[in-house]
């Protein structure tokens, strides 16, 4: 058989150096370091599988890099063989090639990759969310080399680990290079080759890094796992050595040279699996011990195959005397390490004897002069201790005077060293001066040209060095950033999925909760004709589902919209109510509110919100107008309301301090009532609910200020809520004040809250009249019970619904009514109706009737559907027709109103006339009597 070169299937590369070879022979049981400085050809290693089961061979990314040490005071550079776990997608680190067990890993799957010109030359960082790894290869190209395969091996992994679900990105499965051809190649970085110099046969050969010292590589950090590669490689060269203990055998060598290629197959076929069945089971050392010991003894000294080669007698000798300086190195480090052993054993030995007394005394008396001696030696030793640390205090002392004294010396020996410099420099430039006078001018121009000339090519070059060095650092970086936004976005895109699937779960899961609320419902109403037992059931178990406890439900899990006690106004999601069956309801009401608003999230707000967003500057338009009706967003929703109010009505600088100065020095005649309205004020608001309430001194003086700023009305019942619901949203008092103003000058017609209130019945007659046009079989059926719905609707037109909906759908009523004016409560309070026709006709009862319309538009949950009603099933509903009611029903009750003064006025008059003749009946009677 032909010789071939034989090698180890590892490179020992100087510090930096990239090895693409098979990493699963770097360690195993019972092999020294001369078994694994055998590499193999470039052409059998890519032939090499790594498992039976793998179907197709790659190239094994590992070699020696520099890694900057964090513990201590001191940074310094180690060296570390780094090899590239493709199951786990870790970076494994081991002190040498040789060691069975890492000091550690990196995890790189999500880590991201950086390199930064100024921080030198092969330095890169990888960072992970624990930690950064500062690490240093042996140039830049070796560098740019690591980053890249790095880079594509995280791709893989994260591609065929399935971390993403079917049907997600398409762009995330793309394969990396395809990827990168969509945007201009020249912003990636391209296919960075391997560098040959630290790859293959030649830095196979080459030992691997040695520090300045022994120890100095040794990591202080793992010292079990030290001890471990230490024993392992001093037993693996003891078994290997033979019985003559010469390691240098040529003879055998050359005894053997046809087993040389089955060897290596067997080595790297064994090797293979070693690195990975180290790191799973260890179960594969006895057989590589028997694999690598078969082939020393047929095979000799590594590099003999190489030295046979040679030709020169000279050559052999350096190589050799090469390989004794490594091995005397290595030698040295074993023996300090095995010294270090030897005192840990000595002082085990020690404690070992004392116990051994201990426990072989006869009597109590023995051991407890055992125990008495151990404590006056740990008397002994805590006072020398004592007195060790007194010296190093003392020791430390004088250690900072010296320090000091020396930088008092540094300080003068650089003041007499600038002073020296400042000298030569004066020294310099009059001899500089001096030859410019003894030389020719023109030569001393041309000298100058020139080397300014050389200067500038120098600092040109170093600054195209810098370009190149930018340009590949913005290539890899870009690279980077689009990788780790493509996966960023795939995550991102499962995430929103997620989330979506888990809001449609929880809408169900709050639909089965109120429909299971409703069936105790009815069964509460049909308790008095149930079993004793069963009531009782009953009972406990609506109590049950009454109780409220949202911390309960935050700590079972995650919740996207939890049902929370207020909502982002401070309103109160269920509403304490005194009656257990209003309660029920109430809990159903809040169930359903969130079930409506988790399926509509996704489909209706977000697209919504979206809009929203977009619109950068508000402008008057048919578009705006479809927006607020369909309910401005929270955080929308004060810049909207300061816009709608500034619109019609221009706040005047300093008015409404003057209002607040002048009810400070007046009281009005309407603060009295304005005092006993604030307690009423949204009493199922928690910033009203309380006397000392940080919005209730606001409340006050936005209610004083508009009583002195309009006179003819000053303060009405009813004001309070509308300047409260004002102050929730838009929070500043001042603005609040303005918009109070806008509702009941601009939008509201005249003598609205007037002591008349005569508007305000002008507008109960117009809706009975739409009522009946829009709602004939509601009206009718009204009417048949005769019930009045102006005891009803009469507070919902006075204060705009305040205390009558639910706050989401009220403040959706009142962003649409800020916008078009009071046409819109003539809309939801039919829509109302409309929304509960069908209920309110199943009740034949007056008394039922009334009771079921004073609550009933708690019950509505569904806003798009009461919006849907009022702007779409209501239609047409023209602002012309609403005037010409207006104006006729106006023209019928103030003729109706000046008859009845008429009608009091003569019955005022008759009573007058019949006044004295009754007076004289009264005393005439009361002489009779007497």
């Amino acid at each position: 058989m032909k010789k071939r070169p034989e090698s180890g299937a590892r490179t020992l590369a100087a510090s930096g150096n990239l090895v693409e070879s098979d990493p699963d022979t770097n360690s195993s049981n019972g092999t020294s370091a001369r078994e694994k400085d055998m590499l193999p050809s470039p052409g059998e290693l890519e032939n090499v599988p790594l498992k039976t089961s793998t179907e197709t061979s790659r190239k094994k990314l590992c070699g020696y890099l520099n890694k900057l040490g964090i513990k201590g005071p001191i940074k310094t550079w180690k060296s570390r063989w780094f090899f590239y776990d493709e199951n786990k997608c870790h970076l494994l680190y081991y002190r040498t090639a040789q060691d069975i067990n890492p000091l550690g890993s990196i995890d790189l799957s999500s880590a991201s990759f950086d390199c930064k010109m100024e921080n030198g030359e092969g330095v890169f960082e990888i960072r992970t969310p624990s930690r950064a790894f500062t690490l240093k290869a042996i140039s830049r190209q070796a560098m740019m080399y690591w980053l890249q395969q790095l880079q594509m091996r995280r791709w893989e992994f994260c591609n065929t680990q399935s971390r993403f679900p079917v049907g997600s990105s398409q762009l995330v499965n793309e394969p990396l290079a395809g990827r990168t051809n969509v945007v201009d190649n020249e912003d990636f970085l391209p296919l960075v080759k391997t560098p040959t110099e630290a790859v293959g046969l030649k830095a196979a050969s080459l030992p691997a890094p040695q520090t300045s010292t022994a120890l100095q590589n040794i990591s202080l950090k793992h010292p079990w796992t030290e001890i471990q590669n230490t024993v392992y490689n001093i037993c693996g060269s003891k078994q290997l050595w033979g019985n003559n203990g010469n390691v240098f055998s040529f003879d055998e060598f050359q005894e053997h040279p046809e087993n040389v290629v089955e060897e290596q197959e067997a080595e790297v076929e064994a090797g293979c699996a070693v690195k990975e069945g180290t790191l799973e089971d260890g179960r594969m050392g006895p057989r590589l011990n028997w694999i690598r010991k078969a082939r020393w003894m047929n095979s000799g000294f590594p590099g003999s195959e190489e030295l046979s080669r040679e030709k020169n007698s000279v050559e052999k000798v350096s190589v050799l005397q090469q390989q004794i300086l490594t091995l005397t190195e290595e030698v040295k480090s074993q023996k300090e390490l095995v010294k270090l052993l030897h005192k840990a054993l000595e002082a085990a030995q020690q404690e070992k004897r004392v116990s051994s007394m201990y426990l072989t005394a006869g009597e109590d008396k023995d051991r407890l002069e055992l125990v008495r001696h151990k404590v006056r030696q740990i008397a002994d030793l805590t006072s020398r201790l004592e007195a060790l640390e007194q010296e190093k205090k003392e020791l430390e002392q004088i250690l900072t005077l010296r320090d000091s004294h020396i930088q008092e010396l540094k300080e003068h020996v650089q003041l007499l060293m600038e002073k020296n410099h400042a000298k030569q420099e004066v020294i310099m430039t009059l001899t500089e001066q001096m030859a410019r006078e003894l030389s020719d001018p023109l030569q001393e121009a041309n000298t100058i040209t020139v080397e300014t000339l050389y200067k500038q090519q120098e600092e040109i070059e170093h600054l195209k060095d810098d370009i190149d060095a930018y340009k590949t650092q913005n290539q890899f970086l870009n690279s980077e950033i689009h990788q780790v936004t493509r996966l960023w976005t795939s995550v991102a895109e499962n995430e929103k999925a997620l989330l979506m699937k888990c809001a449609c779960l929880q809408a169900r899961n709050c639909q089965m909760e109120s429909k299971y609320l409703t069936v105790l419902r009815k069964l509460q109403e049909a308790v008095p004709g149930l079993p004793s037992s069963y009531a009782e059931l009953v009972k406990d178990l609506i109590q049950e589902a009454l109780q409220w406890d949202v911390k309960e439900e935050a700590e079972e899990g995650f919740n996207l919209n939890p049902v929370s006690e207020y909502d982002e106004y401070g309103f109160m999601t269920v509403p304490d109510y005194e009656i257990e069956d209003w309660k029920l309801l109430a809990k159903i009401q809040a169930l359903e509110i969130k079930s409506n608003k988790l399926r509509s999230q996704e489909i209706v707000e977000k697209p919504l919100r979206d809009r929203w967003n977009s619109i950068a500057e508000l402008n008057p338009s048919g578009e705006l107008k479809s927006l607020i009706r369909g309910g401005i967003p929270v955080e929308h929703r004060q810049r909207v309301w300061r816009w709608m109010v500034s619109r019609h009505c221009s706040p005047l600088p300093g008015h409404y301090q003057r209002l607040l100065e002048q009810s400070r020095s007046t009281e009005h005649p309407a603060c009295r009532q304005i005092e006993l309205d604030l307690p009423r004020t949204l009493t199922n608001n928690k910033h009203f609910s309380s006397p000392t309430s940080q919005l209730i001194p606001k409340l006050r003086r936005v209610l004083l200020a508009f009583s002195w700023h309009n006179p003819a009305i000053g303060y009405c019942q009813g004001l309070n809520r509308l300047a409260a619901v004002a102050l929730l949203v838009l929070e500043d008092e001042e603005s609040a004040f303005w918009c109070l103003v806008y509702i009941v000058e601009n939008l509201m017609p005249a003598d609205y809250y007037s002591d008349t209130l005569i508007t305000s019945q002008v507008d109960q007659r117009v809706f009975k009249d739409f009522l009946s046009e829009k709602l004939p079989r509601l009206m009718a059926h009204f009417e048949q019970y005769r019930i009045d719905v102006s005891l009803i609707t009469f507070n919902w037109f006075l204060v705009a619904f305040v205390d009558s909906l639910i706050s989401d759908i009220l403040l959706r009523v009142w962003d649409a009514f800020l916008y078009e004016g009071t046409k819109v409560i003539f809309r939801y309070a039919l829509a109302i109706f409309k929304y509960n026709e069908e209920e309110i006709l199943r009740i034949h009862d007056s008394v039922e009737i009334y009771q079921y319309l004073r609550f009933f538009t708690r019950m509505i949950t569904d806003g798009r559907k009461l919006m849907n009603i009022a702007f779409n099933d209501l239609n047409p509903f023209p602002m012309k027709l609403l005037r010409n009611r207006r104006s006729m029903h106006r023209e019928e009750l103030e003729a109706e109103l000046c008859e009845l003064e008429q009608i009091k006025a003569a019955y005022v008059k008759e009573r007058a006339e019949q006044g004295p003749q009754d007076l004289k009946e009264i005393a005439s009677e009361e002489e009779e009597e007497s």
